[in-house]
């Protein structure tokens, strides 16, 4: 889209150069999606590129993995068979090109969309933001005053394109720890479709064999993440489910309806937390009788199913 209100195009990573009426530009594939008002009814006058940044795509070291917001979707692909993370005991590598696949975009996206861009849309089917909050990621910001603070990737989104930065903050990298990072995982995404956007989209991992964490994403409006000191029983999970997420906070739009993506969640929460209580590589799995259809929804199990399918 052409954006034929900007001025000027300003190469910086300084948020101190940032004013009113810019945007920081990355891969660009939203911003010149949306065009000239992407953020608001004000249209924008400059852009910040990050362009020639310089910032290292990914820094692996025993205390986990750096991912600079530049990273592109196709280079953070590479990362699981990068020499850097060859022989490490990290089960979690395995989600990274899981969720990279949820694009389900083109080459020419993958090449340019970032780690960055992805999560800072703030999107409730961002494939990055699943991955980041999922593993326990820790997003750094710096600000236009010359600080920084850092922030849970799960708490960074607020909404459905909504996010924590203030105005002129800028997303510097990621940090995923290799505590997580070593922790057993399992993936479940569905969507209405066979190459559509993820209307459910859920990680689990457990550590040390114990401690399990939920990250539920996409379905709602931002990341939800519950925590258990050990793999609860299906009737406990269920019930931390109807705590932790009210109806309104399940997303709705055409890639699918409250109720299917409420049904979905407690379905594939369900079958993660079942993979992971068994031994690893255990076939099957059996989902419990009292957990689906979920006890908070009776008699609409059904009737989201088919309004969703």
């Amino acid at each position: 889209m052409d954006m034929n209100t900007i001025e000027a195009v300003v190469r910086t990573t300084d948020p101190g150069q940032w004013r009113d009426g810019d945007a920081w530009l990355a891969g660009g594939t939203v911003l010149f999606s949306y065009g000239s008002y992407a953020f608001g009814p004000q249209p924008l006058k400059r852009l910040l590129d990050l362009g020639a940044a310089g910032w290292t795509p990914m820094t692996v070291t025993d205390d986990g993995i750096e991912l600079a917001a530049t990273c592109t979707i196709t280079e953070l692909y590479g990362l699981p068979a990068a020499p850097e993370t060859s022989g490490r005991a990290w089960p979690a590598l395995d989600l990274v090109r899981a969720c990279c696949d949820s694009f389900v975009a083109s080459f020419k996206v993958w090449n340019m969309s970032t780690v960055g861009g992805n999560i800072c849309t703030s999107l409730p089917a961002g494939p990055i933001t699943s991955l980041c909050a999922g593993l326990d990621g820790t997003a750094t910001i710096l600000a236009p005053g010359g600080g920084s603070r850092t922030v849970p990737v799960a708490d960074f989104i607020t909404g459905d394109a909504r996010n924590c930065l203030a105005p002129g903050e800028l997303l510097r990298s990621v940090h995923l720890p290799a505590s997580a990072l070593s922790a057993r995982v399992a993936f479940r995404r569905l969507s209405l479709s066979n190459l559509g956007r993820s209307g459910v989209l859920l990680i689990g991992t457990l550590d040390g064999g114990t401690s399990l964490v939920l990250t539920v994403t996409a379905a709602t409006k931002r990341p939800v993440q519950l925590r258990f000191d050990d793999v609860p029983a299906a009737h406990h999970l269920a019930a931390a489910l109807d705590a932790a997420i009210p109806a309104a906070l399940y997303h709705d739009d055409i890639h699918g309806l409250p109720a299917w993506r409420r049904d979905m969640t407690y379905l594939l929460a369900e079958e993660i937390r079942a993979e992971l209580a068994a031994p690893e590589g255990a076939p099957g799995l059996q989902i419990s009788g009292d957990f689906w259809p979920p006890h908070a929804l009776p008699g609409q199990a059904g009737d989201a199913l088919l309004k969703g399918a």
